[in-house]
């Protein structure tokens, strides 16, 4: 009996040990899983150490450095590619641009949508980047058979001959899918390579932010060569040599991209946002006459399953828009019928869903005092560009070709992302004596409004001592002006500054401020407003040679800007810019920020923000 015992014993001891050693590795493993809800490529909790950081994230830098390099090797030269292969007029050729453009990132809209909803946006990434190669090669295939004749042509001095319709409808068909693809593309990559990047560990958190600095950067130094090499062969004739390494760009871009499958983490689609927006409007709309209780804790709130089943956070209730909180508040109707109204989400709604539609309507005035500022951004592919070739372009015998002068809008920016990071962010928070960070997002977003003012007026007054320089005997010549294309470097580097303000301030805040289940949508607000930043400059620049022209007068923006006025242009710019920063400071000090599940505290630090 006594060895009975002692065998009993130990099994209920052997028992208990192999329990606690499974609680044990329990806990070993929640511990080492994201707590973002994040999951890996088999829809498995995604786990610190094997998936997402810095491995993912560079992978993620690198495509986006690709990428970029094929899409500025089309679009930093396609105005001169209009003017001198099409054959089309200046303003023509820029306003051609602003609304390329303007659709590339229209587009994102689109993007973003199929990738909150329904395909992720891994898998969005992954199809929008094909449809951009698939562009690409169509665009290297078109030119090199149809536009580029005779061979060598659409340099300075060498005309093209006509093109049949075909060719020129090709041409415009390639490029659209170009917009196509890099626009769905845009907004994604940005928020899966934030995705890799868990905001729930402090760690994690910081480098979550650090890598939309290093994103725009990597932007920008695609970007360079595009602006440098690319553009100066494309400025010699060389148009298919520069489109057939943008497409073998954007194919390795893609390469690359698919390796790092196994390394990214995801978060599930969420469903399409429009229904759950519509019953936040039609449940208000329906308790438009029931008087409201004074304390919030009478509104309906979901612990965990309006959240957690979707792998979202909480949105806790903030004041403002009161007529939407009707929705979340259970009336006697809702509870009629067993509790049915309960269960019909056209009648009540979880108080987060109705802090959705809140977040998305606060962001709204801040993003529209964005567009004005890419109108700015929109002028350094189109109108600066026409006035470099109007300048001195020639130092010695080497030529200088006008779009390689962006190169220094990228040298800026990658010292500015510097500098901020470095020097004026901590230089900052010690100022405010806060461990935080330093300057918020809507603050850096004022500088980058301020310092585009000093770019527009820069260059008014670089095109005033054009005009004073131009040779008088040749008022009719291209490029006659005797001031050397280099005066061009302070409004280039004065855009670069602002960008690091604006844009990338731009992108932390919609990706901080947007909810967890539209993510990809706040990324591609960003985008938005860059669309119709060029969709505004087009309109501007055809109110304005429509004004100007009247009395057969030759207009601010001609074929010969020798004749025209291009510093009233961008005077014109630097005014309006100056009244969009007053109204941003309105609406910045009307903002308040999201209120998110274990962020609480940093968004009540955040909610009153001065500009």
């Amino acid at each position: 009996m006594t060895n009975r015992k002692k065998k009993a014993h130990f099994r209920v001891y052997f028992v208990f040990w192999v329990q606690n050693l499974q609680g044990d590795e329990t806990k070993e493993e929640r511990e080492i899983c994201t707590l973002d809800g994040t999951i890996d490529w088999h829809g498995q909790p995604a786990i610190r150490s094997k998936t997402g950081g810095w491995v993912a994230g560079i992978i993620i830098l690198l495509n986006q450095g690709l990428a970029t390099l094929a899409f500025f090797g089309v679009g930093v030269n396609l105005v001169l590619f209009l003017t001198r292969v099409l054959q089309q007029n200046n303003a023509d050729a820029a306003n051609s641009v602003s609304k390329w453009t303007g659709t590339v990132y229209i587009f994102s809209l689109v993007g973003a949508f199929l990738s909150d909803s329904y395909w992720g946006r891994y898998k969005t990434s992954a199809i929008f980047q094909i449809i951009f190669v698939i562009g690409l090669v169509s665009l290297s295939i078109t030119s090199q058979l149809f536009l580029i004749k005779p061979k060598g042509c659409g340099d300075e001095n060498t005309p093209c001959e006509s093109h049949s319709r075909l060719g020129t409808a090709l041409f415009y068909l390639s490029i659209y899918l170009i917009a196509l693809g890099n626009g769905g593309y845009q907004p994604n990559i940005a928020t899966l390579g934030a995705d890799q990047f868990d905001e729930e560990d402090s760690t994690e958190g910081h480098s979550k932010v650090a890598f939309f600095s290093y994103f725009y950067l990597a932007l920008n130094l695609g970007s360079l060569f595009s602006n440098t090499i690319l553009g100066y062969f494309e400025d010699g004739g060389l148009w298919a040599l520069g489109f057939w390494v943008s497409t073998g760009s954007a194919f390795a871009a893609l390469v690359l991209f698919l390796c790092g499958t196994p390394r990214y983490r995801h978060f599930k689609p969420s469903g399409n946002p429009i229904p759950r927006f519509c019953q936040v409007i039609v449940a208000a709309a329906k308790k438009s006459t029931v008087k409201m209780p004074s304390s919030e804790d009478e509104l309906y709130n979901v612990d965990g399953k309006d959240c957690s089943m979707n792998h979202s956070r909480k949105i806790f209730h903030t004041h403002g828009f009161k007529f939407l909180d009707r929705a979340a508040y259970i009336s006697s109707r809702d509870l009629d019928n067993q509790g049915q109204g309960i269960d019909n989400p056209w009648r009540l709604c979880p108080i987060t869903q109705v802090e959705e539609v809140k977040c998305i309507l606060r962001l709204l005035p801040i993003w529209l005092c964005t567009i004005i500022y890419s109108v700015v951004f929109t002028q350094m592919a189109s109108l600066f560009v026409e006035q470099g070739a109007a300048m001195k372009t020639t130092v010695s015998n080497f030529h200088i070709p006008p779009a390689s002068m962006s190169s220094f809008d990228i040298l800026s920016v990658a010292v500015f992302i510097f500098l901020y990071r470095r020097v004026l962010d901590p230089l900052a928070g010690k100022l405010r004596k806060s461990d935080s960070k330093g300057l918020t997002e809507l603050q850096r977003m004022g500088i980058g409004l301020i310092i585009a003012v000093m770019a527009m007026v820069s260059a008014g007054i670089v095109e005033c001592y054009r005009l004073k320089y131009a040779k008088g005997e040749c008022t009719r010549c291209e490029g006659s002006s005797s001031l050397s294309i280099f005066w061009q470097v302070p409004q280039y580097a004065f855009i670069g500054a602002s960008e690091v303000f604006m844009y990338v301030g731009q992108l932390e805040f919609f990706n901080a401020q947007t909810p967890d289940r539209l993510k990809s949508f706040g990324s591609a607000l960003c985008m938005t407003s860059i669309s119709l930043g060029n969709y505004v400059s087009s309109f501007l620049v055809t109110v304005v040679m429509k004004i100007s022209t009247e009395d057969h007068m030759p207009g601010w923006i001609p074929g010969n800007l020798n004749r025209g006025h291009l510093d009233r242009f961008y005077f014109l710019l630097a005014g309006l810019t100056a009244i969009d920063f007053a109204v941003y400071i309105l609406c910045a000090k009307w903002y308040k920020c999201i209120k998110l599940e274990g962020k609480c505290e940093e968004s009540e630090d955040q909610e009153h923000i001065k500009v």
